[in-house]
C-alpha cells in the first residue's frame, strides 16, 4: 500500500460502475485518493454521498472546468497531507490502469524535479480518429510554437513532487487548456519533463470524455495565437512595405528589403518584446537586431537570386522566401532572443 502519494481524481458527470470499479481497485495500491465533483448534475448525488464515506470530496456547486478542478484539488492535498511527496492526476473513466498510476508514482519519486507524464500510443488501432488526430496536431504545434516535444499533450495522468505542484497553482486555464499550459510553464520556468509510456485504453470509444473536439481544441489553441499574430502580422507589414519601396525605388529589390525590413522590425520586436515573450531589455534588443540584419540580407540575396531564374514576381518570391524566414525567426527568437532561463 502506498502511503506517500495522493491520487486526485477531477471528475463531471461519471459512468458510475466505471468509476466505482476503478476506485475499488486503485484503493487497493494507494492510500490517499481525492475526488473532485466538478458541479456533476443532482443525479450523482447519491453516489458521491456514498463515495464521501471513503474518500475525501471537494464539490463544485457548479461546473467549473477541469483545469480549476485540478487546480483547487492541488491546494487541497499541499494543505492536508503535509507527508506527501507525489501527487498524481488521473481520469476516473477508467482510461488508466492502476499500473500505470504506480509507474508514473515511481517516475515522480526517482525525479522529484520533474514533471512527469504517461503517454499513450496514438498508433494504436484502438485509438478514435478525433483523439488520435487532435493529438497529432497539437503535438506538431507544440513542436513548433512552444520547443517541446512531447508525445501526449493531452494526457490526463500526470505525476508531479510537492515543489512542481507548487508552481503549476497559479497557472492560467480553467478547462483543458489548463493541462496544456502547464507543459509551456514548464518550458518558461525550465522543468524537466520526463514521459512514460502507459497502455492505451478507450472504454466504449471514449463516449464517456467530456471533451468537446470543437470548444475545448480552440481553448487550447487559443494559447498560440499570438505567437501566430505577432509572426503573421509582422511578415504582412515587411510584404506591404516592401511592395511600397519597391515601387519607390524603381525595382531596387535590395533597397526595398533594407528599408521594409528595418521598419516591419520595430514593429516586431515591440509585439514580441511586449506580448508575446514578455521580455524586454537591451540584451534581447541587441540580439533582436542581429537576427534581423542577418535575416534581411539573406532574404534581400534569395530573392534577388530566385528572381532571376524563376520569371515572376519579385513580391511572390519574398513571400515564399519570407514564409520560411518567418518560422526559423520565430524559434531563434524563442530559443536565443527571449529566452528565459
Amino acid at each position: 500500500m502506498i502511503k506517500d502519494a495522493v491520487v486526485l481524481l477531477p471528475c463531471y458527470n461519471p459512468d458510475e460502475k466505471i468509476m466505482e470499479d476503478f476506485l475499488e481497485e486503485l484503493s487497493k495500491t494507494f492510500k490517499n485518493i481525492v475526488i473532485i465533483n466538478d458541479g456533476c448534475s443532482k443525479i450523482h448525488e447519491p453516489f458521491f454521498q456514498k463515495l464521501e464515506k471513503k474518500y475525501p470530496i471537494f464539490n463544485h456547486y457548479i461546473n467549473f472546468g477541469k483545469g480549476r478542478g485540478i487546480k483547487n484539488g492541488l491546494n487541497y492535498i499541499l494543505n492536508h497531507y503535509p507527508d506527501c511527496k507525489v501527487i498524481l492526476t488521473a481520469d476516473c473513466d477508467g482510461q488508466h490502469s492502476i499500473s500505470d498510476i504506480k509507474k508514473c508514482y515511481e517516475a515522480s519519486l526517482k525525479n522529484p524535479n520533474a514533471y512527469v507524464l504517461g503517454y499513450r500510443d496514438f498508433e494504436s488501432k484502438c485509438v478514435p480518429f478525433k483523439s488520435k488526430f487532435g493529438n497529432k496536431i497539437t503535438n506538431l504545434v507544440f513542436k513548433l510554437f512552444v520547443g517541446l516535444s512531447i508525445r501526449d499533450t493531452q494526457t490526463g495522468l500526470r505525476a508531479m513532487s510537492k515543489s512542481v505542484a507548487i508552481d503549476l497553482l497559479d497557472v492560467s486555464g480553467e478547462r483543458y487548456e489548463y493541462e496544456t499550459n502547464t507543459l509551456i510553464t514548464c518550458k518558461t520556468k525550465d522543468i524537466p519533463l520526463k514521459q512514460v509510456p502507459i497502455k492505451t485504453i478507450y472504454i466504449n470509444n471514449n463516449k464517456t470524455s467530456h471533451f468537446n473536439p470543437i470548444k475545448d481544441s480552440f481553448l487550447i489553441y487559443k494559447l498560440f495565437i499570438k505567437y501566430i499574430f505577432s509572426s503573421l502580422s509582422s511578415f504582412f507589414v515587411d510584404i506591404l512595405l516592401f511592395t511600397l519601396f519597391l515601387s519607390l525605388f524603381k525595382t531596387n529589390i535590395v533597397m526595398a528589403t533594407i528599408f521594409s525590413r528595418i521598419l516591419s522590425s520595430v514593429y516586431n520586436y515591440i509585439v514580441n518584446a511586449k506580448i508575446v515573450f514578455k521580455k524586454m531589455n537591451k540584451a534581447s534588443l541587441i540580439k533582436f537586431f542581429c537576427l534581423v540584419f542577418i535575416q534581411m540580407w539573406v532574404s534581400a540575396f534569395l530573392v534577388t537570386g530566385l528572381s532571376k531564374v524563376i520569371f515572376i514576381s519579385p513580391v511572390l518570391i519574398k513571400i515564399l522566401v519570407d514564409f520560411v524566414l518567418f518560422i526559423v525567426n520565430f524559434i531563434v527568437q524563442r530559443e536565443w532572443i527571449f529566452e528565459k532561463k
